[in-house]
């Protein structure tokens, strides 16, 4: 079998600015590597970056050891190797070992451990599996997820973070702490802005008073055993907790908001 040819980057820059400059993408492209390998036929564009690898696409940016371009003008990348997407119009970061980016939808899809960080609203999410709908600016994560934000510290195996909304919605074994203070619910929904939460279904939790806050004496507790009876925030000062039905919502704040999904399609 014949190598297939490798040719110096600076000739690709060139293809790639030209394309730009016709209007075939949407946003003009940039990028840079050790190496390029590439087949421009028609039908079978195709390209891999190697080594130091970027692309630069309107406001994004993109960082890893090896980047491939594929599918009709370029519009797919699938990325490996500690990649960084960066959203400068955002304010979104986006860090994973494995990473597919969807340039025409803006979406990008992390796989492993990764980390988003939303410079703008001060919230980091971690999951193993986390997308990002950049139009709409919609997360969806998955597996071992984490949000943390100040006070606020949630755990789950499902989120959906709306953005625009303020909104994020926690289900599979959620919990929130926020200083101190531990919530636990079949479905919790967090206003990001005012950090204001709201419970659903076999609620639980355990509230710290204020003087053992500010002493310092206090230990954030752990889940209460399946066992247990759930238990909710009481309606006086004090560390005393009352038990309250597990039918029922339970809110400290604003009522739930609504499910819905992020509504994006699959990779071709």
């Amino acid at each position: 079998m014949r190598p297939r040819p490798r040719a110096p980057a600076a000739v690709f820059a060139a293809c790639f600015a030209l394309l730009a400059a016709a209007g075939v993408w949407p946003d003009s492209v940039s990028f840079s590597a050790d190496s390029v390998e590439s087949v421009l036929a028609k039908g079978r564009e195709h390209t891999i970056l190697s080594g130091r690898a970027r692309v630069t696409t309107g406001k994004v940016s993109i960082s890893a050891d090896r980047i491939e371009l594929f599918g009709k003008d370029f519009q797919y990348m699938q990325c490996s190797g500690s990649v960084i997407v960066r959203d400068e119009d955002s304010g979104i970061t986006l860090r994973s070992p494995e990473l597919y980016y969807d340039r025409e939808l803006k979406l990008s899809r992390a796989t492993g451990p990764s980390v988003l960080e939303d410079a703008k609203n001060k919230l980091v999410l971690k999951a193993e599996w986390i997308e990002n709908d950049g139009e709409n600016e919609v997360m969806v994560a998955q597996v071992a997820v984490r949000i943390l934000k100040e006070d606020l510290a949630c755990r789950a195996e499902y989120a959906i973070y709306r953005r625009k909304d303020k909104h994020l919605e926690l289900t599979g074994a959620p919990s929130a702490d926020k200083s101190g203070d531990v919530y636990h619910a079949a479905r919790i929904v967090v206003n990001t802005d005012t950090e204001e939460i709201t419970l659903e279904g076999d609620v639980g939790g355990t509230i710290v008073s204020s003087s053992k806050k500010e002493s310092g004496a206090a230990t954030k507790p752990s889940a209460p055993d399946s066992g247990s009876a759930p238990v909710s925030p009481p309606g006086g000062p004090g560390p005393a907790t009352t038990s309250t039905p597990a039918s029922g919502p339970a809110t400290t704040s604003t009522p739930a908001i609504p499910e819905a999904s992020s509504g994006q399609g699959s990779p071709p």
